[in-house]
């Protein structure tokens, strides 16, 4: 059973003016926008935009989630839109290891294979023995196999290939937005991420 601790502090999809994702905020966070006048609920049902009052008079169907409030059970809001914001954020990836497996699809970048998320290992194009940094441009996934028969040599001493050269990634909001949305099983956002959010994967 969830507690209303758990409830405040489920995930909000924010829109910006236009109605593009720009990132995602608290319960919460969301209902102080909404208290604020600085944010709309949006319904998905009907893309109907609601004010705090307005939201605060809606029923709550059988099945959604609810905080008690004072006058009467709150719906939780799932998507809200700024009212006063147009742009899309700017931000850069952090490198990791996590996402350069993630940029190179999880697969091994010498013999194509896909180990699992758990298997894939982090290779140095050049290695850190002969000075190589870790860096977008040179680390890529590798297989534990692929990994251990490059050892410490560049992949031209070691006579392998890679398939295609690593670069730094742009940054793509949705692809953040819609592995939260798969986590956290939110169907309501599907109509604001494009109906491709259920094949993402971390």
């Amino acid at each position: 059973m969830c507690t209303s601790r758990d409830v405040l502090a489920r995930p909000t999809l924010v829109l910006n003016r236009s109605w593009q994702p720009v990132h995602v905020t608290t319960v919460v966070r969301s209902l102080v926008m909404l208290w604020n006048d600085s944010a709309r609920v949006i319904d998905p049902s009907d893309f109907r935009p609601y004010t705090w009052e307005q939201w605060m008079t809606l029923p709550v169907e059988v099945g959604e989630s609810f905080i008690r409030t004072s006058r009467a059970p709150l719906r939780v809001p799932e998507v809200v839109a700024l009212q006063r914001f147009d742009r899309l954020p700017m931000a850069a990836v952090a490198f990791s290891r996590r996402n350069v497996a993630k940029r190179d699809h999880f697969t091994c970048q010498y013999c194509g294979a896909q180990p699992g998320v758990g298997e894939v290992t982090i290779d140095h194009i050049v290695p850190r023995s002969q000075g190589g940094p870790s860096t977008w441009t040179n680390c890529v996934a590798a297989c534990a196999g692929c990994n251990a028969r490059k050892a410490n040599r560049t992949p031209d001493q070691a006579g392998m290939r890679l398939r295609k050269p690593p670069s730094r990634p742009d940054w793509k909001p949705l692809y953040a937005l819609r592995e939260l949305a798969v986590a956290h099983h939110i169907e309501s956002w599907r109509a604001f991420l494009g109906p491709d959010h259920r094949s993402a994967r971390a």
